[in-house]
This record gives structure tokens, C-alpha cells and sequence, in this order.
């Protein structure tokens, strides 16, 4: 059964200067809020080796965020902002960021009813040689609700790659209230990133550094990681007042199976970094059930885990996705995900869980509150009367999940 939840419920005061606008000097210079068996307590994140078991299973998300935020103008001198959203024509990541001619993405326009099908050029404001060389155009191909498709064009050769890197704007949050500058170039994006395909940063792993990472590994910690690239969802806010009327947007993730493995013979705990590596972690168990009654992967429904009994064990639902990728000769997992962890979602696979600290009313907070059985008032009173700071690039917190069942 889809949870009643209303969104109000999940609000509390977030005054405008605990919202951290810039990050700090230092990526682990920040706090860090732990909470265990129901008490919360201020620590540095640079202790955080200390709260990583021995034995542990510590899973991040190493998607890259793109420039995806681009600036045209109409021959009016209208301006116009598309935000990239995922690739449409070619679909793949890999294929899209190499194809040198042109391409069509999903969007997010603003001013789009200001946009009256005629074909934009970026706007080049200071005549950069090299934009004006790439000549990059846009045209609306078709609108769908909130979001367009629209197709690119450029001149010179180059991999789209490319083209975003010397045209786009990394796109910071819009509750930052500013422009992205140089700073955000290197802090928006974490040490290792590595593939390209994110409009938002997985915010949990800013904080980390070489040698937090390096404290954490000669503990005798096993780390891995998954790749879920972060839509748009992660701007937007929950609008209705029923959380069930809120519609999640597909975001593609790819496990390898070496970590499908290490998860069905871990004897640990597993600490995710971040609420994507949660939500892709916790998605398996739905698509290894696919797995067993459909022979096949398939993407993982919003409410597929509120709508039925699952008698399958996590051991049988992963051992199904390895078995598939086995019998087809294939070393990883590629599939998407619009799963919502709300109040009542039974966790699986996850035991600990590394975050930021999230915006009012949105799906994140909901997350949380799932994961410490409801007590999330307890762990954002005490940040809030204890000066930490909030949001992207604010301080962290480490989790230890209440009532694993």
C-alpha cells in the first residue's frame, strides 16, 4: 500500500544564513553530526574513520557532474536557459558525450513560452573565440510538461563533451542564490568522479579527502562504488501536499558485478555515502526480484516497494541479477531507478548512512526519516542549535540505521 504522507509534516525553520552558500577552505574541515542508538553528537569529519567499522562495505557514487546549464539568445535578444536534463538521440552517456555533429537532450527551459520555435544561438557576451568557433545552436524539437526536448547543433568537430565544457555552466543549486564561480569548478564535484553524467552533485562525498579516504581504507575498510547519474528531481521540490501525488524522475545507475557479489557474501555493515548510493544500493533487491519473475532486469518503479509482500530474501533477489549477468556475459548491471524511500520502506541492504543535511519538505528528509525510524526532528534540532551548516555545501552527518529488520 502507497504510504499517506503528507509533506508538511516534514518541514522545520531553515533560516537563510545556515544555508552554507560557499564550501569551506578545506573539504573535510567540516562537522560532523553522529547518531547512534537514537543520540546525536558533534564530532569533525575527519574522525569519521572512527565510526567506520572494521569490516565495513563503504559504497560511493563516483558520477561526474556536467556543465549542463547553457545560456542562448533569441535574435530578439530574449534569453533563454536550458538546463540538460539526460541524453534522448544518442541515449547512452558514453555515446552522447562523443558524438560531434549533434545531439537531442531532455531539458528543463526557462522563458520557454518566450521561445517561439526559431533557433537559438548561445549567447557570448564577452566573444569567446573558441564559442564562437563551436557556433552552437538549439532548436525545440517538442515540449512535454515541465520539460523539452531540444536538439544541438555546433561546427567545429568537437565531442559534446567538449562542446559543454567550453559553453555550459556547472549548474549549482538554485537555493545558493548565486552564479557558479571558479570555486564551484573544483568543490561541486567530488575527488573521484569519474563518469560523466550528473546536473547535481552526490553532496555527501564533497567532504572526503585523500587522506580521510586513506584513514578509512587501513582500518581494513572495503570501499566500491556504484554510478547513478542525479537528475533534476534532486532541485525539485515536493509541490502536492500528498507525498503519493509526487512523481520521481528516472535516473539511470550501473552496478558492477564484482560489488553484487561482495554484497551477498558481506559478513559487514554496508555505509552508503550519500542518498544516491542509498537509493541505488536499496533498488537491487526490486530488480533482482524482476530478475526472478521476468528472467530479466527492469527498472524499478516509484512505489514498487509499497505495493506487494516480498518473500524473497536479499540473497536470492542479488543472486538472481548475478546469475543473469553471468549466463549473458556481462561484468555490470546497467538499469534505471525512480524508487522513493518514505517512512515505512523496509531497507535491505544499507546499515549506515553518510549525509548532508537536506532542504525542508523534500524527498531526501523523507529518506532520512525513514532511516532513523522516524526521529529525524531529533537529528536537525540538534544541528540547527549546534551551528551546523546546511545544504550542498554544508556539514555531514554519519547514521547508523534504527530497527533493521
Amino acid at each position: 500500500m502507497i504510504p499517506e504522507i503528507r509533506i508538511e509534516d516534514y518541514n522545520y525553520p531553515l533560516p537563510d544564513e545556515r544555508i552554507a552558500k560557499y564550501p569551506l577552505s578545506s573539504r573535510d574541515s567540516s562537522q560532523l553530526l553522529v547518531y547512534k542508538d537514537g543520540i546525536p553528537s558533534c564530532k569533525s569529519f575527519k574522525q569519521i574513520p572512527d565510526y567506520i567499522p572494521g569490516d565495513a562495505l563503504m559504497v560511493f557514487n563516483d558520477t561526474k557532474v556536467v556543465p549542463a546549464r547553457l545560456h542562448f539568445q533569441r535574435s530578439t535578444g530574449a534569453h533563454i536557459e536550458i538546463f540538460c536534463l539526460e541524453p534522448v538521440q544518442p541515449e547512452e552517456y558514453v555515446s552522447m558525450f562523443a558524438v560531434t555533429d549533434c545531439c537531442r537532450w531532455k531539458c528543463i527551459v526557462g522563458n520557454v513560452k518566450r521561445w517561439k520555435n526559431d533557433t537559438l544561438s548561445l549567447y557570448n557576451p564577452l566573444d569567446d573565440a573558441r564559442i564562437s568557433e563551436m557556433n552552437l545552436k538549439a532548436d525545440l524539437v517538442e515540449r512535454d510538461g515541465e520539460t523539452s526536448v531540444v536538439e544541438f547543433r555546433w561546427d567545429n568537430g568537437a565531442p559534446f563533451s567538449q562542446v559543454l565544457e567550453v559553453c555550459g555552466s556547472v549548474p549549482i543549486p538554485p537555493y545558493l542564490n548565486r552564479d557558479t564561480e571558479d570555486v564551484d569548478l573544483e568543490r561541486y564535484q567530488t575527488l573521484y568522479a569519474r563518469y560523466r553524467g550528473s546536473v547535481a552533485a552526490p553532496t555527501a562525498g564533497l567532504h572526503f579527502t585523500e587522506n580521510v579516504l586513506q584513514a578509512i581504507r587501513s582500518n581494513g575498510v572495503d570501499t566500491d562504488t556504484v554510478c547513478l547519474h542525479v537528475g533534476a528531481g534532486t532541485f525539485l521540490p515536493v509541490k502536492s501536499s500528498l507525498v503519493a501525488e509526487h512523481t520521481m524522475h528516472r535516473e539511470p545507475f550501473v552496478v558492477t558485478l564484482s560489488l553484487l557479489e561482495k554484497l551477498i557474501a558481506r559478513k559487514g555493515k554496508v555505509t552508503a555515502v550519500g542518498t544516491t548510493s542509498v537509493r541505488t544500493l536499496e533498488s537491487l533487491y526490486y530488480v533482482g526480484v524482476s530478475c526472478l519473475e521476468s528472467g530479466h532486469p527492469e527498472d524499478v518503479g516509484q512505489w514498487d516497494p509499497y505495493t506487494r509482500d516480498y518473500a524473497y530474501s536479499t540473497e536470492e533477489a542479488l543472486g538472481a541479477i548475478v546469475n543473469y549477468l553471468k549466463s549473458n556475459g556481462l561484468n555490470e548491471l546497467k538499469v534505471g531507478t525512480r524508487i522513493i524511500i518514505v517512512p515505512g520502506f523496509t531497507f535491505r541492504i544499507v546499515d549506515m548512512l553518510v549525509t548532508n543535511f537536506h532542504q525542508p519538505q523534500s524527498t531526501l528528509l523523507l529518506l532520512i526519516s525513514a532511516f532513523v525510524d522516524g526521529d529525524w526532528r531529533n537529528i536537525y534540532d540538534f544541528a540547527l542549535e549546534n551551528n551546523f551548516r546546511f545544504l550542498s555545501y554544508g556539514d555531514s552527518s554519519i547514521l547508523f540505521r534504527r530497527n533493521r529488520k
